[in-house]
């Protein structure tokens, strides 16, 4: 997203990541998803970051039970594909 400055110059604040789980906390948070790509084995999620709250709110997913509920989630797929 672009935002026009006082002195006519474009601002284009995005924020990536490759993180599935941190993209979808993201969007929870009210962050708008500009581009979700895949290129080979790697995603990329890109997002409106006009406010800078994207830096935040990856630090607030770290600590959140989100996070915790998909490490959970994690083990538990590990354990069944170990075989």
């Amino acid at each position: 997203m672009t935002q026009e400055s006082t002195q006519g110059m474009i601002i284009m604040n995005e924020y990536k990541t490759s993180d599935l789980s941190l993209a979808a906390f993201l969007m929870m948070k009210g962050l708008v998803l500009l581009d979700a790509n895949k290129n080979g084995p790697r995603f990329q999620f890109v997002f409106d970051d006009l406010d800078g709250k994207a830096d935040v709110l990856s630090i607030e997913y770290i600590n959140s039970d989100f996070s915790k509920f998909d490490n959970s989630v994690r083990t538990l797929k590990k354990l069944l594909y170990k075989n």
